[in-house]
Order: structure tokens, then sequence, then C-alpha cells
């Protein structure tokens, strides 16, 4: 194996079909800049932040990164304000987000994909998993049968609402038992990545049986997390289902494999199926700028994106852990989009 090749595999990076490894660069400067970057975003980025930042100093030692980490809500304001050069967001953008940005400067920022969100470190954008109890027979599932479980609206097309876990093929003791739901809080950033991503965006949702959960601070000061949560009460419920994340699964519990439609394939989340984003609640980080119409970017933020898109900067992302790599494809397009 070409010792090239085997370093983008080391990194989880996948040679797409038709493009050679040998085209993810490293990072040469064009030129010597000077100044200082601005970054505004979640304080779950932090240590990748300044992963990226110390890895650019070294190679652009004219330019100082400032690091203002104190959530993705503030991140947009901060770019539109002025304050900021570059917003990281740990989410989709919103709309809040979009009209913030649009209304005082009449045009959209320029949106970077920036990583892959984590297999199961909370706080790090980690992949949505649906798990039902052990005792459950239930192995996969349909993105079109969970629209048509949680929701009402059934924007992806399924025929019925479900209900029962007879309507899904389940008999005996099974049959007529309502399907317990247990999400994230719907107002978060993980419950409307959910909603969008899997109802299409619809609001009206199967309140009846729906149980949402929200971090919440312990008596002792630590957080319980709303996946831990939202699992553990599938442990005490056979007939529960509950979106969570891997980080807190247990013999009690059992994770399904998802699919877009019927015609498959089935997946599970793992680390390779996030980066290829065969699974479908694949999640992903997000870079924000500003570049007017007919404009280029500003040299300094092109040239840390630049860092972060090469061979240097996805290493510092795998050295600091959580998030994971871009795959080759998304790669190469970011950084066609920096030429």
């Amino acid at each position: 194996m070409r010792p090239f090749v085997f370093l983008l595999l080391s990194l989880g990076i996948a040679a797409a079909p038709g493009l050679a490894a040998g085209e993810l660069p490293v990072y040469t400067a064009e030129r010597s800049l000077a100044g200082t970057i601005r970054i505004w975003g979640p304080a779950g980025m932090t240590g990748l932040a300044r992963a990226w930042a110390e890895g650019f100093r070294r190679v652009q030692p004219g330019v100082e990164v400032e690091i203002n980490l104190m959530g993705s809500d503030t991140a947009m304001p901060g770019l539109y304000s002025g304050q900021a050069d570059i917003a990281f967001l740990g989410r989709e953008n919103n709309v809040t987000d979009d009209n913030g940005f649009f209304r005082p400067l009449q045009y959209k920022p320029e949106r970077f994909e920036l990583t892959t969100g984590s297999l199961d470190v909370p706080g790090k954008t980690n992949a949505l998993v649906v798990f039902v109890h052990r005792d459950n027979p239930l192995a996969r599932l349909t993105l079109v049968q969970l629209d048509a479980i949680f929701g009402y609206e059934r924007r992806r097309g399924a025929a019925a609402a479900i209900r029962t876990w007879g309507d899904l093929g389940l008999g005996g003791e099974w049959a007529s038992r309502p399907v317990n739901l247990y999400s994230y809080d719907l107002a978060t950033g993980t419950g409307q990545y959910f909603v969008n991503a899997e109802l299409g965006g619809s609001r009206k949702l199967n309140w009846e049986n729906l149980r949402e959960f929200k971090d919440r601070r312990r008596p002792d000061g630590s957080i319980h997390c709303a996946a831990d949560q939202s699992l553990q009460a599938l442990r005490e419920d056979r007939f529960g289902l509950a979106v969570s994340s891997l980080r807190f699964a247990s013999p009690e519990v059992k994770a399904v494999a998802l699919a877009v439609d019927p015609n498959g394939p089935y997946i599970h989340a793992t680390r390779e199926t996030l980066i290829s984003r065969e699974y479908p609640l694949s999640r992903a980080t997000y870079a924000f700028v500003r570049r007017p119409p007919c404009s280029a970017l500003d040299p300094k933020v092109r040239e840390f994106l630049r860092y972060i898109f090469s061979r240097e900067g996805q290493a510092d992302l795998e050295a600091e852990g959580g998030y994971l790599p871009l795959n080759y494809d998304t790669l190469a397009a970011q950084r066609q989009r920096l030429q």
C-alpha cells in the first residue's frame, strides 16, 4: 500500500472512486499573511479549534487566531455583526441564523462542511440512533416508518400512521401495544435536527405517545444528558422506542439498523458509515463566512480553511478526537470552493 493511501485510511478518510488519494494535499502557504482571525461557535468545538489554530500558526506565524466559543446560537450573530470572521456551528443552520444574517447584509453566508459528527461523544454532534428494548424482536426500520411513528403528516410518503407494534408487523403480545416514544426535546438543536432530517420539518408530532428529554443539572452539579435519560426510560419500558446516542447503550436495549426506504440497505451507525454518510442519521458540523456577491474571501480566512481541509488539518482533527473526518469526496468539494 502506498504511504499516502495508508495515511488517509489511518485518518478514516476513504479515497473516492475515480479520485486519486494523493489529491489530499499537504498545506503549502501561497503567501505569508498577518492579522487576526476571530472564530465564534459552540463550546464543544474548543479543543478542535485550538488544535487547528496551533497547527495554522506553525505555517502562518503572522496570523493570530482568537477563539470565542460560547454556543452555536452566538456564532451567526458574531459573524453578521462583524465581531467574528468564521462562525462554527455544531448543528444545521436554522431560520433564525439565516434571517439574522440576511437582513442586515442582504446576502447569504458561505457555508463549508467542517467535520462529520461524532459517533457517540455527547456535545460533539453525535449521530442519532434508534433503540428498542432487548426483548423486542424488531431489528430494522426505515425512515419512512419512523416518520409515520413520530409524526402525523407522513411527509416521507407512508400510507398510514404507525401507532402500535402490530402496525410494524409484530404479533402476539406486541400486536396491540402502543409504540411509546422517547426522544430529545424538540426545542433543542438535536431535537430540531431530528425533526428536520426525519420528519421533513413537520411539527405535527405524535405527542400522545412522545416523551421528550433535555439535558438537566443534577444536585451535585453534573449534567444528566438527554440521551441517557431517553435510554433509561426505554430500559424500563419493553414497548418503547428511543432516539438516543450509542454512548449510553447497554445490554437492556438494542440499536436497530436504518434505511431510507424499504429498498435498503439497512445500516448501523459506525465510524465508517458516518464518515461515508451511508448511515441515514449521520450529522455534520459547519463553518460559515462572509463573502459578498462577486467578492473573494478574506485571504486569512481562505488560508485557514485551506489548512483545515489539508492533510495536516485532518490530522489535527483525528488527534483531537470526538469529531470524525470528512470523507474524501466532501473534502475535495470544500477545497474546490476555495479556488
